[in-house]
């Protein structure tokens, strides 16, 4: 059975209308799992939106502070498709030290549990997170056991021989990591779930409100086509909206994050270029 067309999960109208695309509006969650959230209403949304979300080839998650919404996503899909390797562009690790559940930065430690995942592969991180000085807010053990594989440009991970993480690695361009993660894929059997998180791309391709990566979006489709024939299903987040927080520990929380202030008026703007790319994402994905 072909997969279902792509659909909008509709926090923050924050992605314009796009060809084919359906929308599931989820406003009323906003407030709920934006940035993080406990697990169990993860669960719970997961379950309302299960009936949607179900065989659909391409997901749109709304802003980066939602990406921990991949998780159910990748978690139904492992369940179906045996074991998964997940392949995440994203110019941050994502797998980081989280107290309270489970939030857009911790995610890919959740996934790595999930026992029909064999691998999450992150790719394009320029992120200071990665380096020694955020090592103790990395998840070490998935690291050490190549079940999360960094693949950097630019941050060094000297440190990481010390724990004794072997699997991951930093690169002196985006082409010369494109080089070595093909020729590690194309080495491992079964299906590939792939999620892209725009702040992997330079701030020359598009703007975001997270620290950004180096990639062309050139090199993205490059990546694209690479995993052609084994991508099962994808998700793309990264869109730029604003929002207030009505919980004081989110306000701090995201705050200590450093995001950038986006000016009212530099919204629409922002928001057409993002539509533009994520249409080149929809044609390289469906092809």
């Amino acid at each position: 059975m072909a997969p279902a067309g792509p659909l909008i999960l509709d926090f923050d109208q924050s992605v314009l209308p796009l060809p084919g695309c359906e929308r599931l509006a989820l406003a009323n969650w906003q407030e709920r799992v934006r940035f993080g959230c406990p697990l169990q209403v993860l669960q719970r949304l997961a379950g309302e939106i299960r009936p949607a979300t179900t065989g659909r080839a391409t997901i749109f998650l709304g802003s980066g502070d939602f990406h921990h919404l991949s998780h159910p996503l990748i978690e139904a899909h492992a369940d179906r498709a045996g074991k998964l390797q997940v392949v995440v562009f994203d110019n941050h690790p994502d797998n980081m030290l989280y107290p309270f559940g489970i939030h857009c930065g911790s995610w890919v430690w959740h996934v790595s549990r999930l026992p029909s995942v064999a691998c999450v592969h992150v790719l394009g991180i320029t992120s200071a997170d990665a380096g020694l000085a955020h090592a103790w807010e990395n998840r070490l053990r998935p690291l050490r056991d190549s079940r999360v594989r960094y693949w950097c440009v630019g941050p060094k991970l000297n440190w990481m021989k010390y724990f004794g993480i072997t699997g991951s690695r930093s690169f002196g361009s985006v082409a010369e990591m494109l080089d070595a993660f093909a020729g590690h894929i194309q080495a491992t059997s079964g299906l590939i779930y792939l999620s892209i998180d725009k702040d992997v791309l330079a701030r020359s391709e598009v703007r975001t409100n997270w620290d950004q990566g180096v990639m062309r979006m050139d090199e993205l489709g490059a990546a694209i086509r690479l995993l052609q024939g084994r991508i099962v299903a994808s998700d793309i987040t990264g869109e730029v909206s604003v929002y207030r927080y009505r919980s004081r520990l989110k306000r701090l929380m995201s705050g200590l994050d450093a995001q950038a202030a986006i000016a009212p008026e530099e919204l629409p703007q922002w928001q057409e270029k993002h539509q533009s790319i994520n249409r080149q994402l929809l044609d390289w994905l469906n092809p």
